[in-house]
């Protein structure tokens, strides 16, 4: 009996030791979907590796870095020059990998007549210059506004790409993910949004062209969509260990036709 519990403490003691966790934070755009999949996938290969993902803004991926407190932290967005050296003063090192593509696609309520807006419409109406659908060729109404609240970095970079850096109208609401403004909009047959390319089919809404053009796959490739970006892993260097092995998956072949399966689009062009 004796050595039975002995073989079974020694049994779990190795279990503990080979055990690894990822713990991931950041991006709701990747945290949501992806990199949940990615990871379903990834443990079935390999045995004993679980995940902590915590999808909570680009900012909190990027500050978990510079903490120490995630292997990898994900972001829709660049590091700041701020954040790079509130890093570099704790002796991280931010190292950007390009994981997806993904194009910021504006959405509003299914029962909207409205199916394209301009460039320059965009900025006025996420700025609050235009406040009513009858401004734009819609049905008249009062315009609902929906954000990404500020520690997203969707929040940061349709500010960048959409509306040359000006502030949101004050009268915007701010929602914590992408499902959460696609599900406003839906219920607000006056909302007004913006989500990335893996939540453009939730249901109730439905994506306007921009000067033509609609986000996908092809678009962001062909640089023909307005609102395209790269979407981030962060580490601190390069990485090592479990985190080297699923940054190394989620860029195979593999891991970029969950990528693509989910709504993004690949690093690269997959047969």
């Amino acid at each position: 009996m004796k050595k039975t519990i002995l073989l079974l403490a020694a049994l779990g003691a190795v279990t503990a030791a080979t055990a690894q966790k990822l713990v991931i934070k950041g991006s709701d755009t990747l945290g949501a979907k992806l990199v949940p999949m990615l990871a379903e996938d990834y443990k079935a290969r390999h045995a004993g590796v679980t995940f902590e993902i915590a999808a909570e803004g680009s900012t909190t991926g990027i500050s978990a870095i510079i903490d120490g407190t995630a292997q990898i932290g994900m972001s829709s967005r660049r590091a700041k020059p701020t954040e790079v050296s509130a890093a570099t003063a704790k002796g991280v090192s931010m190292k950007p990998i390009i994981v997806a593509f993904d194009g910021i696609g504006v959405i509003v309520n299914q029962g909207n007549p409205l199916a394209a807006l301009t460039r320059r419409q965009v900025e006025q109406i996420f700025a609050g210059d235009i406040t009513d659908w009858s401004q734009v060729g819609g049905t008249p109404g009062k315009i609902s506004i929906y954000t990404r609240n500020t520690s997203s970095g969707t929040y940061a970079d349709f500010k960048e790409l959409a509306m040359k850096k000006r502030d949101y109208a004050s009268s915007s609401q701010k929602m914590a993910g992408n499902e959460q403004i696609a599900a406003e909009v839906a219920k607000n047959p006056n909302g007004i949004g913006y989500v990335g390319l893996a939540y453009l089919h939730d249901p109730g809404i439905k994506t306007v062209a921009i000067d033509g053009a609609l986000p996908s796959e092809e678009s962001v490739i062909a640089k023909k969509y307005p609102y395209a970006r790269p979407t981030f892993y962060y580490t601190n260097g390069e990485p090592t260990g479990e985190a080297a092995k699923f940054v190394e998956f989620t860029l195979s072949d593999e891991g970029q036709k969950v990528v693509r399966k989910v709504g993004f689009v690949p690093v690269r062009v997959l047969n």
